[in-house]
């Protein structure tokens, strides 16, 4: 099986080749298909994030759940990497940070703050039938997953993607973690990952 590093390289740039126009109209109708998600639906307290580039679009969902009342929780990128949080408080709040990302103006809330989410919504290139999510390799969400397992806590998990992203395999190492689902413009799915891989591996 081919590296992370050759994955990754493939699946940007094939998300370069998305118009602005095809991402946009992705983004709507990925909003409508995330809250197809039954977890999601009745979460009061979301762990989220702010869609840069040609990402698959969260900003039409976060403005929906904000607007629902629920609390969304997005990441403020720290200097070791690890992941920071504060409250989403609508798009005029968003400020430019480093690697082009966009984070929240508000307090921070701490590393812990995830704990609270009853759902986590992650990033991601691709996940694979099982699902194994391949990440862009900074290592945040993996220290944020590594924490919520430690914890005990035990949110949805659930990644953002476009169709051709639904793999057959990943490549994984022994500290990835499977999500439940996958939600795409075409739909949501569930994948029922093997107990012995929902357990963190230090």
């Amino acid at each position: 099986m081919r590296g992370k590093a050759a994955v990754r390289s493939e699946l940007l740039a094939a998300r370069r080749l998305l118009s602005s126009e095809d991402a946009r109209k992705a983004a709507a109708v990925l909003a409508r298909r995330a809250l197809d998600l039954p977890e999601l639906a009745r979460a009061r307290t979301v762990a989220a994030y702010v869609s840069v580039g040609s990402e698959p679009g969260t900003r039409a969902l976060l403005d929906t759940l904000r607007a629902r009342g629920v609390r969304v929780l997005l990441p403020v990128l720290m200097a070791d990497n690890d992941l920071d949080w504060a409250v989403y408080a609508g798009a005029e709040r968003l400020v430019r940070a480093g690697r082009g990302l966009l984070e929240p103006d508000g307090t921070r809330l701490g590393a812990d703050a995830v704990l609270a989410a009853e759902v986590v919504l992650l990033p991601g290139l691709a996940v694979d039938g099982r699902g194994m999510r391949l990440g862009r390799g900074g290592g945040s969400y993996d220290r944020v997953l590594g924490r919520l397992a430690r914890a005990g806590a035990a949110p949805a998990l659930a990644v953002l993607l476009y169709e051709n992203e639904v793999v057959a395999r990943v490549p994984e190492e022994p500290h990835d973690h499977p999500v439940q689902a996958v939600v795409t413009p075409e739909g949501v799915r569930r994948f029922d990952a093997p107990a012995g891989r929902r357990q963190h591996q230090d």
